[in-house]
């Protein structure tokens, strides 16, 4: 016997396995699923209700972008990205989440401003109970509807891993940095421009947020005590990112 970590799934919605890999983000996301700790797949299957398949699957396609690591005969781990796959992860988000406020911004339709507005009033209202928690998910929520706006669905699937993997280095940049309401307040011009239909400015506004946030990450993850690389966060954002 064991104790669960995950909720079992309805299986009539999505294909299952695509279901799974949403239990399992989300399970990364909330630290049901710890970074470092051994899980099984048959744990996994057992607490989700669905076969070992379906698992398998999820899980491989997670390892793909680094968030889990199978041991041989053993199971899985949650991987917390080091200083140097987190600044590469950084650099592929700028190159990626730039061009894609353009995009949103030029393709942006009557309309398409209310579910904008509508995860910004939900971040502000974050902000404002400092729920760190419920801010990021609708912080990720917001990204997530500029880059179905931009159309490229590819696009949304890699940054969405790499927002999930780079989240293990710490669930945000808050902490004594920056407050949840200067977070939201980098987000505004980003959102503006793509309701004015303005890509150059979104694009740039993009930019900026992304390299403030970019920063911080790497100066945590550099930090770290268990980080095990010799190097600076100004050496690996020129290196990989400048």
């Amino acid at each position: 016997m064991h104790s669960s970590v995950l909720q079992p799934l309805d299986s009539r919605a999505l294909s299952l396995t695509e279901r799974t890999i949403n239990a399992l983000r989300e399970a990364i996301r909330n630290g049901s699923l710890t970074p470092g700790a051994l899980y099984s797949v048959y744990q996994i299957a057992e607490d989700l209700g669905v076969s070992r398949s379906p698992v398998r699957e999820a899980l491989l396609r997670l390892a793909e972008t680094g968030i889990v690591r199978f041991e041989r005969n053993k199971g899985f781990r949650v991987v917390v990205p080091g200083p140097s796959a987190l600044a590469e992860m950084i650099a592929v988000r700028i190159a990626l989440e730039v061009p894609a406020a353009r995009h949103a911004a030029n393709a942006a339709k009557a309309g398409d401003d209310h579910g904008l507005l509508a995860e910004c009033k939900a971040m502000q209202a974050a902000a404002t109970a400092q729920d760190v928690l419920l801010f990021m998910t609708h912080d990720q929520r917001l990204h997530g509807i500029i880059l179905e706006l931009a159309g490229n669905s590819y696009v949304q699937r890699i940054i969405e891993n790499l927002r999930d993997a780079s989240r293990l280095v710490g669930p945000s940049t808050i902490k004594g940095t920056r407050t949840l309401s200067e977070v939201f307040e980098e987000h505004l011009p980003i959102v503006n421009a793509i309701i004015a239909g303005d890509g150059p400015g979104a694009a740039r506004a993009m930019h900026e947020h992304l390299k403030t946030t970019g920063r911080i990450l790497l100066h945590d993850a550099v930090s770290r005590p268990d980080a095990g690389e010799h190097t600076d966060d100004a050496e690996l954002w020129t290196r990989f990112i400048d």
